[in-house]
């Protein structure tokens, strides 16, 4: 069942930041496969755990880390395979792995039962590709500015007519961040393409799902979630998203006027008041 949740009563259940806190320190998991990069706030409080876009890295979420941390959640988020600074190591598994089998063995790391997942662009996919596998380990999803790397002949067709030629050929900062953002915040800009010029490492492929995203593996998900769109998204604009998530059994849709398809960096107050508001729900 999708629902439209008011964007109002989200920005009001936000919590209010407290002082900055200390940035959290890099640290590294030997896991099979990969040493992993990683960060974790540690503490009591809910765990929830970030997977950035094919642009980012942990260094994307700066603003949803404060966040989660003021809200006394314990917050953790990582660098995928081949991407900042997890170097794949194929003396300790194979390559290239997958996403959901690296979050699966560092949450097993960290001695995680139970947590939260937040998975924006490429992240969602894997997110969605996480909790057909392991529904037992997540509590709530939120799912914002992905395709969800559907492998439906709906959904490519989709993607055929909105793009124009030469779309996959501009620059990354043209296709994923909106022209708001880019006229209205040149540093916020310049900070984003430092980011993506140097999230994937050179000549690392990228890892696939574990099994490809279809309706079919949808439908199997009971995990809460929120679907988050931004509504200046050229790659995964609104109604792709409504398509897809319809095919989720417990999701509530919702968007971010304004926001691209980086849509937790260009707007990280309005994206940060919905992702509190739901995780908050117990």
């Amino acid at each position: 069942m999708i629902r439209l949740v008011c964007g109002a009563l989200a920005a009001m259940l936000m919590a209010a930041p407290a002082r900055a806190a200390e940035p959290l320190r890099p640290q590294t998991a030997q896991l099979p496969g990969v040493a992993l990069r990683y960060v974790d706030s540690g503490g009591a409080g809910a765990p929830v755990i970030l997977l950035h876009a094919n642009t980012g890295t942990i260094e994307s979420w700066s603003a949803q880390i404060d966040a989660l941390r003021a809200a006394s959640f314990r917050v953790i988020a990582f660098d995928r395979r081949g991407w900042g600074g997890s170097q794949p190591d194929p003396a300790t598994g194979p390559q290239p792995g997958t996403v959901a089998g690296d979050l699966d063995a560092l949450a097993d790391h960290l001695k995680l039962d139970r947590f939260d997942l937040v998975g924006v662009a490429g992240g969602g996919f894997v997110a969605l590709d996480y909790a057909a596998w392991k529904p037992e380990r997540i509590g709530r999803m939120i799912v914002a500015a992905t395709s969800g790397q559907l492998a439906e002949k709906q959904m490519k067709e989709f993607s055929a007519r909105i793009e124009f030629e030469g779309f996959r050929a501009l620059p990354p900062v043209h296709r994923e961040v909106g022209p708001s953002y880019r006229g209205g915040n040149p540093e916020g800009v310049k900070r984003w393409m430092e980011i993506e010029e140097h999230a994937q490492q050179k000549g690392a492929p990228n890892q696939p799902l574990r099994t490809p995203n279809t309706y079919a593996k949808l439908e199997t998900i009971a995990t809460p979630t929120l679907v988050l769109a931004g509504d200046a998204d050229m790659v995964s604009p609104p109604e792709m998203m409504r398509i897809w998530s319809r095919h989720l059994k417990h999701a509530t849709f919702d968007f971010v006027p304004d926001a691209g398809h980086s849509i937790a960096w260009e707007q990280p107050e309005a994206f940060n008041a919905r992702m509190l508001a739901f995780l908050a729900r117990r």
